[in-house]
């Protein structure tokens, strides 16, 4: 399982055209994305940031690297979520196609899959921070995957594409902000 993950997340980094072509012709039955590719690729995520607290960290803190998982978590989860329900339903407003939560979850997931994989890297090496800028490469990833998996027309990608990306790259972050706002016993 983690060996097609890692598959994929090279191909859409490196080649996201083509692996967004094998996406499209992919068949995948129900919940099988989320539990093959998302929630494993959620729990790498998690487990970089327990140990990136615990070990990068001069004082060997348990509670903190807790808090930091349930807050890495909390976002990676809330901001996959809430970014394919927004754009489910600005997929209907703005764009005027048929709602479909399972493609969006779909789109979502592989699209932000750079970001999650880079945040995971930043969490064990955080002495690499300038790294964070090829998150931006996120917004290559959503052009290429427009057309054939979302089926956009030209004259209507530019639009899906800023919209799209906005809202994968921003809504982890605004949730991860909400939580450190909120609840500072989950500050670290």
């Amino acid at each position: 399982m983690f060996k097609e993950i890692f598959k994929w997340v090279i191909m859409l980094i490196s080649q996201p055209a083509k692996a967004w072509n094998e996406l499209a012709q992919k068949e995948e039955k129900g919940d099988e994305f989320l539990s093959h590719f998302i929630y494993p690729l959620i729990g790498i995520i998690t487990v970089a940031a327990f140990l990136g607290i615990l070990f990068t960290r001069k004082e060997f803190d348990v509670e903190l690297a807790l808090k930091s998982s349930i807050r890495t978590l909390v976002a990676a989860f809330g901001g996959f979520y809430l970014a394919a329900y927004i754009l489910n339903e600005m997929w209907q407003g703005i764009f005027k196609r048929e709602k479909n939560m399972i493609v969006w979850q779909r789109f979502v997931g592989y699209s932000s899959s750079l970001m999650i994989t880079l945040n995971a890297i930043l969490m064990l090496l955080p002495e690499f921070f300038f790294l964070r800028i090829f998150v931006l490469y996120t917004f290559y990833i959503v052009w290429e995957g427009a057309g054939p998996y979302m089926q956009i027309a030209e004259n209507e990608r530019l639009k899906f594409v800023g919209i799209a990306t906005t809202v994968i790259l921003v809504l982890p972050v605004l949730i991860e902000t909400v939580l450190f706002m909120l609840m500072p016993g989950l500050r670290v």
